[in-house]
C-alpha cells in the first residue's frame, strides 16, 4: 500500500492486486483526511474489503433451482469462510448447521414460510434469549440468500417476532461490575498479571483479544494514546485484523490508565530481565508469547463469583468500562468511539440503565427536601 497526497490536502491510499483469471494487476484506492497511523490501518482494512468485493464474483457459485436448506447453508458458509475472520466463521458454522438440523436439511429454501419456521425453530426448552439468537442468525442467512438471488421472497420474515426476554432485562446488572465491586475484585486477584489485565480492560474498554495483541510500540506515552489495530484469536492462536473497521482507533490514556500503563511497563521490563526473554508485546507470558486467555478468564470468573457473586468473563470488563464512564457523565457517542464500534445494543442498554439509576438516586435525595 502506498499513499498519494491530493491537491485538496487529503491523502489517497492505493493498493495493487492481481486478477487470478486474467493475471493482470489492478488498483483500488481510498481517501482519508490526513496521513496518520490510525488512518493507515483503516485504509488497509478498507482496501482489502474493496479487493475482496472485486474478487467475490469470480467465486460466486452457479445458481440452482430447488435448493435444499443443506445445500443453501453450505453456500452461505462458503461465502462466509472467504469473507469473514476464521473465528467468526467457525462460530457461525456451528449455529447454521444447528438451524439446518431444526428445520430439516431436505427442506426446499423457496418453500420455507413463517409458520413452518415457528413450528420447528422455536421447539425445545431453550431460554428466550437462546431462541432469539437462533432467530437472528436464521434471518441473516435468509436475507443473504435474497441478496444473492437464491431466494425470491423474504417478506414472510417480518412475521417472525423475537420472544420477550424478561431474564435478559433482569440480568442486565450482572453484565458489568459497579465501581465498588470492581475495587473488591481487583483487591482479591492475587496474580499480578491477571490483575493488571482486568484493571487495564476496565479502564480502557478494550477487548481481551486487542489487549493480548497490543505491542509496546502501540503505546505513545508522550501523547497519552493507545493505537488499537489488531486482535489475537486465542482459539486459532493467530494475530489478525480487528473485529470491524471501527475497531481501529486511538484510545486516550486518562490519568488512571496512564499510571497503570507505566506500572505494567515497569513490571514487564523486570520480568523480561528476570526470565531472560524479549517480546514486542505490551503484556506477555513468561516466554514472551501471547498470554493464555483461558487461564485469565478462569481466574477472573473464580474471583468475581467468590467476592461479588457474579461469574464474570473477560468481556465483563468492557461492559464495566461503559458503566464507569456513564457514571462520570461521559456521553454515549464518546464511549462508543472509545470502544471502537458504530452501534451496540448492549452498550446502549448498560449506558441508559446506569444513567437511569443515577437519575433515580438524584430523585431520592431531593424527594423529602422542604424548600419553604
Amino acid at each position: 500500500m502506498w499513499c498519494e497526497e491530493q491537491k485538496n490536502g487529503k491523502v489517497k491510499y492505493v493498493e495493487r492486486f492481481m486478477d487470478p483469471i486474467t493475471n493482470k494487476s489492478s488498483k483500488v484506492s481510498v481517501t482519508m483526511d490526513k496521513d496518520t497511523n490510525v488512518n493507515r490501518k483503516r485504509a488497509q482494512i478498507a482496501l482489502q474489503a474493496k479487493i475482496d468485493e472485486k474478487l467475490k464474483d469470480l467465486f460466486t457459485p452457479v445458481r440452482k433451482e430447488n435448493l435444499t436448506l443443506s445445500e443453501f447453508a453450505e453456500l452461505y458458509l462458503s461465502y462466509q469462510e472467504q469473507n469473514l475472520k476464521k473465528s467468526t466463521y467457525t462460530r457461525n458454522k456451528f449455529a447454521i448447521r444447528k438451524i439446518v438440523g431444526y428445520l430439516g436439511g431436505e427442506s426446499l429454501v423457496d418453500n420455507l414460510n413463517a409458520q413452518y419456521v415457528k413450528n420447528n425453530l422455536y421447539v425445545g426448552a431453550d431460554k428466550p434469549g437462546t431462541k432469539n439468537e437462533r432467530l437472528t442468525r436464521f434471518k441473516a442467512l435468509i436475507r443473504w440468500g435474497y441478496q444473492e438471488e437464491f431466494i425470491k421472497n423474504v417478506a414472510w420474515l417480518d412475521k417472525l417476532k423475537p420472544f420477550e426476554d424478561e431474564e435478559k432485562k433482569r440480568k442486565l446488572e450482572e453484565k458489568y461490575l459497579e465501581s465498588e465491586e470492581l475495587k473488591l475484585v481487583l483487591d482479591n486477584m492475587k496474580i499480578d498479571k491477571w490483575k493488571f489485565i482486568a484493571e487495564f480492560a476496565a479502564l480502557s474498554g478494550m477487548r481481551i483479544g486487542e489487549i493480548i495483541a497490543l505491542e509496546s510500540s502501540d503505546l505513545d506515552f508522550k501523547n497519552r494514546t493507545i493505537t488499537v489495530s489488531k486482535t489475537y484469536d486465542s482459539n486459532n492462536r493467530i494475530t489478525t485484523t480487528p473485529k470491524t473497521g471501527y475497531s481501529v482507533r486511538e484510545i486516550f490514556m486518562q490519568d488512571q490508565l496512564y499510571t497503570l500503563c507505566k506500572k505494567i511497563k515497569i513490571y514487564m521490563t523486570q520480568e523480561q530481565v528476570h526470565c531472560a526473554y524479549r517480546t514486542n508485546l505490551f503484556i506477555s507470558d513468561e516466554d514472551g508469547d501471547p498470554i493464555n486467555y483461558f487461564s485469565y478468564n478462569k481466574h477472573l470468573g473464580d474471583v468475581t463469583l467468590r467476592v461479588v457473586g457474579k461469574k464474570a468473563t473477560s468481556h465483563f470488563m468492557r461492559h464495566t468500562h461503559v458503566a464507569l464512564m456513564a457514571e462520570q457523565g461521559v456521553p454515549l457517542d464518546v464511549i462508543s468511539r472509545r470502544l471502537g464500534h458504530s452501534d451496540s445494543d448492549i452498550t446502549k442498554e448498560i449506558y441508559f440503565h446506569v444513567t437511569e439509576k443515577l437519575r433515580q438516586k438524584d430523585y431520592d435525595r431531593i424527594k423529602n427536601i422542604k424548600i419553604i
